[in-house]
Order: structure tokens, then sequence, then C-alpha cells
């Protein structure tokens, strides 16, 4: 029988090829996915203007944008108003908050490698809350309301994330420790939350409903200024480190190997992520599940590589409290229910399935 010879470096720049456009279709696939989201948020977005006490229809709120962007078309005066000064700051804090918050808790659950992770169950949401009301409660301390309520909710917040941050440079603390302190300050501060509200007036009670349900109600130009700057800043900041954190997913020795400063990386992330929840609590209130649910949904559809986990993260969570924005109108016709408890249960049968997933 005659000796054929293998040639082996052809055959490995044969796999190589392979190997490197199977990566270009799943890229492919991947991005196909986002600009999906992207379509499906801008839908929820129209619709989330186009509902409420007095229903517009998708043309007219179509128009009033497109006037509001500086294309020449005719819009009724009454309709640019509604959109314009009342509807539209409402629907940008509802995706700017759920993008925000779906960012925070993919971020918190590659720290921490938990899918359970995220800034509402690490108990930083309800030190938001309780700032606010404790704040209410002394009488927002000669400051104007406006000022005083987000001030004292991020000072909270802070203040929980600090505890986080001592207890992650300690030696020999682990991921579910952390997770475990989290859980004991989320109860902790809901605790003195529901403490406030007991001895509190019922005016004042009704009030601090407003931090315990989560509200988009009080949105405005100026606070959504304030909270696109922040948030905007901070998704920057997450993106530079997006290739260490993907790298922090093959675990910490195999990243500390590609040169990774997994400390300071951790630091960072989760001071990053304390300064988005600590804003967006501070004018929205908590809200729940949208950290958990949206990371985990984008984790199905792209895997972790930050560069696709990050922004898919953003979008769904931005549609997911669009959406709730949507039901919180419709509802209940004429009333405006409270965004908190719709998130609830849009979260709590996902919850679910991602238990007995998990256990299949």
């Amino acid at each position: 029988m005659e000796y054929v010879p293998i040639d082996r470096e052809f055959m490995q720049s044969d796999l190589l090829s392979d190997a490197i456009s199977n990566q270009r279709r799943s890229e492919k696939r991947r991005w196909s996915v986002i600009g999906i989201l992207f379509i499906v948020l801008i839908a929820s977005f129209v619709l989330d203007i186009a509902t409420g006490p007095s229903l517009l229809n998708i043309k007219e709120v179509a128009n009033a944008l497109l006037h509001l962007v500086g294309f020449p078309i005719e819009v009724d005066s009454t309709t640019k108003v509604i959109v314009t000064n009342l509807r539209l700051p409402i629907a940008i804090m509802a995706v700017i908050v759920g993008g925000s918050l779906g960012v925070g808790g993919a971020e918190m659950q590659t720290l921490l490698n938990n899918p359970m992770a995220s800034p509402y169950t690490l108990g930083m949401a309800a030190a938001a809350g309780f700032g606010a009301a404790l704040t209410l409660y002394v009488g927002s301390l000669g400051l104007s309301a406006n000022i005083a309520v987000p001030l004292g909710a991020f000072i909270c917040c802070m203040l929980a994330a600090a505890f986080l941050f001592a207890l992650a440079t300690m030696r020999h603390i682990s991921s579910g420790q952390l997770i475990l302190a989290g859980i004991a300050l989320l109860f902790l501060f809901q605790s003195l939350l529901s403490l406030v509200q007991f001895v509190s007036s019922p005016e004042l009670s009704q009030q601090i409903l407003f931090w315990l349900f989560g509200s988009l109600s009080k949105a405005s130009w100026t606070n959504l200024t304030i909270v696109a700057c922040v948030i905007s800043v901070c998704l920057f900041a997450l993106i530079q480190d997006a290739w260490k954190l993907t790298a922090l997913r093959l675990g910490e020795e195999r990243a500390k190997s590609l040169g990774v400063n997994v400390s300071q990386l951790r630091l960072k992330t989760l001071f990053i992520v304390a300064i988005m929840t600590a804003t967006v609590t501070s004018f929205v209130g908590i809200i729940g599940f949208i950290g958990i649910v949206a990371p985990n949904i984008a984790k199905i559809l792209v895997g972790e590589d930050q560069r696709f986990f990050l922004p898919l993260s953003f979008l769904i969570g931005a549609f997911l409290l669009s959406s709730a924005s949507v039901l919180s109108k419709v509802i209940v016709p004429g009333a405006l229910f409270p965004i908190g408890i719709v998130t609830a249960i849009i979260g709590v049968p996902f919850f679910f399935w991602l238990i007995l997933g998990k256990r299949r």
C-alpha cells in the first residue's frame, strides 16, 4: 500500500478558515437579534406615547415625533403639547431606566457569576427607597422636595454600595457570600422603609408608596436630562471594559493570566452599577425584576460576549419597562397603575421559569 503524506499545514488552515467563518456567522446572527430588538423597542416606545387618558393614533404620534426632529409636517397643537410636554419625557425615561436596570443586572451577574444577582436583589434599590422615604419624613431638610428626595435616595444607595465594596475587598469573601450580604441589605432596608411608612401620617404614607411601587409619572425634561447624562457616561465606561468583563466569564484565574486586574475590575464595575442604580431609583422609585429578567433573556439569545450581551441587555430592559408602562395605562382605563406592580407580574413567571429551567 502506497503511503500518502498528510498535509498538516493545509488541514490547520482549513480548520482555521472554518472557525473564522462560523464565528462571523454567529456574530452576524447576534447583530440581527440586536437589530430586531431595537425595532421592537421603537414600536413599544411609540405605543407608550400613544396610550393614555386621551388616546392618540400611531400616525398622530409619528407625525408629532417627526415634526419635533425638524420634518416639515403639520401637527395639531393639542397633540403636539400632549406628546412633547406630557408623554415623551415619560416614554424616554422608561427606555433609559429599563435599559440601565438591564445593564446593571447584566454586570452584577457577570461579576458574581449568579443569574439571580441584580441591583434589586443586592439591596441597593431598597436602600435608595429608604433614603427617599426618610427624607420625606424629616421634612426635606429645608431643601426643595424635588432636590432633597432624589439626593436622599442617592446617598443611601451609595452607602449600601459602600458596604458591598468593603465586603468585596475582603479576602476569602466569595460571590455567594456577597449575594447573601446583599439579600440581607434588601430585607433590612425594606423593613426600615416599612417602619418609616408605619410612623408617618396618612398623607406622607401615600407619598412613600411612590417609592415602594415605582412610578414614571414624575419624569420631566429636567430630571430626564440628569438621568440621561449619568447613564450615558456609565455605559461608555462599561463598554470600555467589555473585553475584560468577557474574559472574567472564563474564570478568575484565566482572566488574570490574560492580564486582567480582577479586583480592580470588580470594584470599578460595582461602583458604576451603584451610580446607575442610585440615579434611576432617585427619580422613579424601586422597580424590581427588570435587572434579573433582561440579562437572562439576553444571555439565552446572544451568550455572554459583552459586545453583544451589554447592548442586548439594555434593549430588553428598555423594552420590558416600556411595555410595562403601556400596560400600567391600559389595565385600569383612566387610572395609572403602579409600574412596579406590573414589572413584578411580568417578572415572577419568568423567575419560576428560570428556576425550573435550571433544574432541567
